[in-house]
């Protein structure tokens, strides 16, 4: 069997397959080979059917062979625990759900499985993709391939290391709350939060399998995990579309720009309601610093009209209700019952939960008007930049907290405690506008972890963000083997 390159991008590895350079079946061994030797350490993969995917693999082969390759024929994936995947177990990290074995993939894996994907298996998420750090009592606990002291993020944490190690070709993920973007920083890959409604959601937990419904719940989004600019390209093309697979989706436009000549950059490193490390900061401003180097015209002091303590209310009020909804009933009135200590104008995290968890339908309304203006300050802003640079989140990766009260948990912004929620701070600009943003690494700590970068593209502009990612790969950032493979 020829040596294959397992952290090479999904798009010269299909490249590959299509040259009958490897097959589908070695490339699938190889991956079988790739996550014995690290998934014992790393439990980013809690579940596999590896007679399915050799099966999956033969028909790839079969098919190739006779001139019938479809969009990514023969690549090895690994689906996050919060999807339906048929005939494996699907917990979505709950232990109630842990035997849990659906019949019907969910939407966006029933696309990647019709575009010739070959599933191995899933991938860790915290119970109900609940937490900022990826672990269960199911299953235990995911290590971070750089430093296994420290989490890979969370929720999609098991799905960022399968892709950083080589384990997978590429990830499906999803995202509420940075899910995507915040395990991509820590773990040193790309992470697309796709523009709300591109992707369905259907057959995703939460919420729970018996409360789903048929249009895509508020703020949830699905979206690739990859190494390379040009395989979320590759994946988007096929995830992008409605429920049934055998419909196509909408053509997806051009990238604003194909190169940094003439980019219109804004830059929003600091934010006095949101502190980020410095470290956080100085990626940022690396990014744009490499793009400016280019051509790029960047500009660091320009915002959109409206205040970032806006933005974050209105998001965090229906995130917290979207969460609400999948909970049991004693947990969500058990919180509801805190609002009334909380006045309107409290911005902590604990009053913005219990106030979201008691939504009402007049809120509702008043907060969905709130979300249309600052809709039209982004679009008023885009018509005079093509994309936003701003933190991913708050910190780089952090060390293991399993604490139980997540108000107890804190992060360290340069000596300065601050709460765990901050994470949804940064998560906040581009969710609760429905916007795109893609989480791109730019390099390393001084602690030799990754950091990275937040793109923000308007509404239905999934590629410009993804061609500014490219764009950094070519100028020094982009994705690096983790330490996992080089011990």
């Amino acid at each position: 069997m020829a040596s294959i390159d397992l952290t090479a991008s999904a798009t010269s590895l299909r490249d590959g397959l299509l040259a009958c350079r490897f097959s589908a079946a070695d490339l699938l061994e190889a991956s079988f080979a790739r996550i014995d030797a690290l998934n014992p350490s790393l439990n980013a993969i809690i579940a596999q059917d590896r007679e399915a995917a050799q099966k999956m693999a033969a028909e790839s082969d079969r098919r190739i062979a006779a001139g019938e390759a479809r969009a990514l024929e023969g690549l090895p994936i690994t689906v996050k625990d919060a999807f339906d995947v048929a005939g494996l177990p699907s917990s979505g990290g709950l232990p109630a759900y842990k035997d849990r074995v659906p019949a019907e993939d969910a939407a966006a894996v029933a696309r990647l499985r019709a575009a010739g994907a070959v599933i191995i298996g899933k991938t860790i998420v915290p119970v109900f993709s609940g937490d900022f750090q990826s672990y269960n009592p199911a299953h235990g606990v995911a290590n971070n391939p750089w430093n296994p002291a420290c989490s890979p993020g969370g929720s999609s944490g098991g799905a960022a290391v399968a892709v950083a190690t080589g384990m997978a070709a590429f990830e499906l993920g999803s995202d509420l709350g940075s899910s995507i973007r915040w395990p991509a920083q820590a773990c040193g890959v790309l992470g697309l939060k796709t523009s709300w409604g591109l992707v369905s959601t259907w057959g995703l937990i939460p919420p729970p399998p018996e409360r789903r419904t048929p249009r895509n719940a508020d703020l949830v989004v699905a979206g690739p995990i990859a190494r390379y600019a040009e395989d979320l390209d590759l994946v988007l093309a096929v995830l992008a579309g409605p429920r049934d697979a055998a419909v196509a989706g909408a053509a997806l436009p051009a990238p604003r720009h194909a190169d940094a000549m003439g980019l219109r950059v804004a830059v929003w490193a600091q934010e006095p309601f949101a502190p980020v490390t410095r470290e956080v900061s100085e990626a940022v401003c690396e990014a744009g610093r490499k793009l400016a180097q280019a051509g790029a015209i960047v500009d660091e002091a320009a915002r959109p009209g409206f205040r970032f303590t806006e933005a974050y209310e209105v998001y965090a009020l229906l995130n917290h209700a979207v969460v609400a909804y999948g909970l049991p009933p004693k947990v969500r009135a058990r919180i509801q019952a805190q609002a009334a200590k909380f006045s309107p104008n409290d911005l902590s995290h604990q009053s913005l939960q219990a106030r979201g968890a008691r939504m009402t339908p007049g809120l509702y309304q008043q907060v969905q008007q709130r979300r249309l203006a600052l809709k039209r300050q982004w679009a008023r802003f885009f018509q005079n930049f093509d994309v936003l640079l701003c933190p991913p989140a708050p910190v780089g990766a952090q060390k293991h907290d399993h604490l139980p009260d997540f108000h107890a948990r804190r992060l360290d912004i340069d000596g300065t405690e601050r709460p765990y929620l901050d994470f949804l701070c940064w998560a906040s600009l581009a969710t609760g506008a429905d916007l795109p943003a893609l989480s791109a690494p730019v390099g390393l700590s001084q602690a030799g972890m990754p950091l990275g970068v937040q793109i923000i593209a308007p509404m239905g502009e999934d590629r410009s963000a993804i061609a500014v990612g490219a764009m950094l790969e070519k100028l020094g950032g982009g994705y690096r083997e983790p330490a996992a493979l080089n011990s």
